[in-house]
C-alpha cells in the first residue's frame, strides 16, 4: 500500500515510520510512504503557503494553489488516487471506515495546518475529510501518521499474527480482553487460573466474556450493534444483575 503525505512539516514522519511495525512492513514492501513538502510548489521568493483569511479573524488559512500544485503535480489532475485531508471536521476514524480504506492500493494524505484551509481545496481537490477525535491539535502531522498505523495494521502479511489485526479492540466490534504474561505472580497479583489451565475453550470463552464486560463497563454503547450469541446475552445478564465485578477472573464454566 502506498500513502503519499502532503505537509508543510514533513520533517515529523521519519522517526515513527522508521520504527516498530511500519519500519519492518516497508522492509517487507508492503508499505511505501512519500512525503511532499507543500512549500515546494509556492512559487514566490519566501515561499509563503497561508495568508490572514478574508472578513477578518484570528490566525491564518493554507492557500490553495500550493495544495493544488502538490497534489496535482504528483497525483495528476485528477488525482489518481482519494485525497484525504485530515480535519477535526471530518468523519470519525473507526476500524470500520479504516477496514474500507485499506481496500485501495493507494492514498493521498493532505495535512492542513495553522487555523485552516482554504474551503476550495475541501470543495474540489479532497474526496474525503477525516478526523480521529473530537478536540484540536496543532496540524494534521499526528492523525496522519495515525491513519497510516491503523491501515498499515491491516495489511496482509504486516504483522506476525496472521489473526492478530482481527483481535485488536474494536476489530471486532469489541474491546479487547485482558492480556497476561509472565511472572505469573507478580506482587502478589495473580495471573487468573484460566489462562494457566490449557483448556483452549474454556481460555477462549474466558476472553470472549471478558470483552464483553470491558465493552459493557467502559463502551456500552457499542453493543447496541453489535450480534451477541444467546451465551453473550446470558453473561451479560449476569453481570448486569452482580453489578459487573461479581465476575472479574471466572470463566463461564464457573
Amino acid at each position: 500500500m502506498q500513502f503519499d503525505v502532503f505537509s508543510l512539516f514533513p520533517e515529523v514522519f521519519p522517526s515513527y515510520l522508521d520504527s516498530s511495525i511500519l519500519h519492518r512492513a516497508q522492509e517487507m514492501g508492503r508499505l511505501r510512504v512519500d512525503l511532499h513538502n507543500i512549500r515546494d510548489w509556492a512559487t514566490d521568493k519566501h515561499h509563503i503557503t497561508d495568508e490572514p483569511p478574508y472578513g477578518g479573524g484570528g490566525g491564518m488559512v493554507m492557500k490553495p494553489e500550493p495544495v493544488f500544485a502538490a497534489v496535482e503535480g504528483i497525483l495528476g489532475d485528477p488525482p489518481c488516487c482519494p485525497v484525504i485531508l485530515m480535519t477535526p471536521q471530518g468523519e470519525l476514524l473507526t476500524q470500520k471506515k479504516a477496514n474500507s480504506l485499506v481496500e485501495f492500493s493507494r492514498l493521498a494524505i493532505v495535512a492542513g495546518h495553522y487555523e485552516g484551509i482554504d474551503e476550495r481545496v475541501r470543495e474540489h481537490l479532497v474526496t474525503e475529510e477525516i478526523s480521529i477525535g473530537d478536540y484540536v491539535l496543532t496540524g494534521g502531522e499526528l492523525p496522519a501518521l495515525v491513519l497510516i498505523d491503523i491501515l498499515t495494521r491491516l495489511i496482509p502479511g504486516v504483522l506476525g499474527d496472521p489473526q492478530a489485526a482481527e483481535k485488536d479492540s474494536h476489530a471486532s466490534g469489541l474491546l479487547e480482553h485482558p492480556h497476561y504474561t509472565r511472572p505469573e505472580n507478580y506482587r502478589g497479583w495473580i495471573v487468573p487460573e484460566v489462562l494457566r489451565s490449557g483448556h483452549h475453550a474454556k481460555i477462549d470463552r474466558w476472553r470472549r466474556n471478558q470483552s464483553l464486560r470491558r465493552t459493557l463497563e467502559r463502551r456500552v454503547e457499542l453493543l447496541t450493534d453489535f450480534e451477541l450469541s444467546e451465551e453473550d446475552i446470558e453473561f451479560l445478564d449476569q453481570l448486569k444483575n452482580a453489578g459487573s465485578s461479581g465476575l472479574d477472573d471466572k470463566p463461564a464454566s464457573e
